[in-house]
């Protein structure tokens, strides 16, 4: 990934934190015919390995995980993003030298995937990846709600993917490279964004 030095992000837990308010990653792998991509949702473990592993599941009617297993794979995660107008910033009205741009936090995650086709392994997955995603609500759904005899029919139809991370960068392109007068004029622009006006005041050190 094309990374100018002020762009770049190498803080672990900021980029651990990403994907987990970012979970749907996309899988992109090389096949028979080429690149394949497909989106997932991922699971990060952070304490597993020096960078953390990933893990995920996909249909086994999807080809893609035929050829995954050894195979050094690629994961993009993508957070708050936008489109940034010149009309933003001061420097439009002092010398009119600007240009469009686009505002975007990103992560990307590369390791060997290992395939699971293992069922304890695959139940495990699946209990996580739920109990993750409903823990915030008041009756929260679980695996065990459904009939054991009907999840094991489910289990048979995906296979299991786990991704020991072996690089890990982040970009947060979030202005800035500009004066502190337009990065104030961008906070105050994409006031219909407020996850990447937060992004902007943080990383822009406004108040």
């Amino acid at each position: 990934m094309y990374q100018p030095p002020l762009f770049r992000e190498e803080r672990l837990e900021v980029l651990h934190a990403l994907i987990r308010a970012h979970p749907f990653g996309l899988l992109v792998s090389v096949g028979a015919d080429g690149p394949e991509a497909n989106g997932l949702p991922f699971l990060v473990n952070a304490s597993a390995a020096s960078l953390g592993i990933l893990k995920a599941h996909l249909a086994r009617a999807n080809a893609q995980w035929k050829g995954l297993d050894g195979q050094r794979v690629l994961c993009v995660f993508q957070g708050p993003m936008t489109y940034v107008s010149p009309s933003h910033y001061e420097t439009k009205r002092e010398t009119g030298k600007v240009v469009p741009t686009w505002n975007y936090v990103m992560v990307q995650a590369k390791g060997v995937a290992r395939v699971h086709e293992d069922a304890g392994w695959l139940r495990a997955q699946v209990g996580a990846l739920t109990d993750t995603h409903e823990a915030g609500r008041a009756a929260p759904w679980a695996v065990d709600d459904a009939p054991e005899d009907f999840i094991a029919s489910q289990l048979k139809g995906i296979v299991g993917l786990e991704i020991a991370l072996e690089g890990l960068e982040g970009k947060w392109k979030v202005s800035q490279n500009r004066p502190e007068a337009d990065r104030r004029g961008v906070a105050a622009g994409l006031a219909d964004n407020p996850a990447m006006v937060a992004l902007v005041k943080q990383f822009g050190g406004l108040s």
